[in-house]
């Protein structure tokens, strides 16, 4: 095949994956714990992966990159994010600061239809969790959090929310036990009753524990480089 040739089928290839299945992707599988903190992401092996050009990976590596899941470094290429255990503990320190407070105010400004619609999203974590769907119930784990926010009806604690939510489910990717996730179904239907009933201090109370929960079950630290076969991963 002439090089013309090739380059058309290299450009065929390129728009069959775009940058955003490729983030999807190796996002999953560092939740997933297919790829350790502290993995090389070689571009070369991606390229082969998932059958696209350098640029397109580069492209993607720069994307996963804006999300704090994976680092760039000078010379050296690109990993997988490793947070370390101050900075997970950071993290955790804002969400208790500002999470029992959200928690309290949406349980005084919940309305009917506000409860409704947390009970339909807690039917779904209960179904992740039950069915083993490790990456699905931490998605939906956090997506109860932020719901909170949302019911509590303050947009700049809402932004925050959002915010930590997305730090915090790659560190439980990254470092938490490989079962289905470290967030408890009851510790939420507890925060919901708590709301059915309009007892905001309580559901302040149930937040707090919630969080320390979480975080008292992760395995914190740095990480050493590792190295995986990232072909084997995500050819199809």
């Amino acid at each position: 095949m002439d090089s013309v040739g090739s380059a058309a089928e290299q450009d065929t290839r390129d728009e069959e994956l775009a940058e955003e299945e490729i983030v999807d992707r190796i996002f999953e599988a560092i939740i997933d714990q297919r790829l350790p903190p502290g993995t090389k992401l070689s571009e070369a092996a991606l390229c082969e992966a998932f059958g696209v050009g350098r640029m397109r990976i580069r492209q993607s590596l720069l994307l996963l990159a804006s999300r704090e899941v994976v680092d760039l470094l000078p010379n050296r290429g690109a990993f997988v994010a490793s947070p370390s255990a101050e900075q997970a503990r950071e993290v955790f320190e804002a969400r208790l600061m500002i999470e029992p407070n959200v928690a309290r105010l949406a349980a005084e400004n919940a309305s009917d239809a506000d409860l409704a619609r947390l009970e339909q999203h807690l039917m779904l974590e209960h179904a992740a969790h039950h069915g083993s769907r490790r990456r699905d119930a931490i998605r939906l784990s956090g997506q109860f959090h932020v719901l909170l926010a949302e019911v509590a009806g303050n947009s700049v604690a809402l932004r925050m929310v959002k915010e930590l939510v997305t730090r915090t489910s790659l560190i439980i990717g990254i470092f938490g036990s490989p079962g289905v996730s470290n967030c408890r179904d009851e510790d939420h239907d507890d925060i919901f009753d708590a709301f059915r009933t309009r007892d905001a201090d309580r559901a302040a109370r149930l937040m707090s524990d919630h969080l320390r929960h979480i975080q008292e079950h992760l395995e914190l630290g740095n990480r050493a480089e590792t190295t995986s076969d990232l072909v084997a991963i995500f050819r199809r």
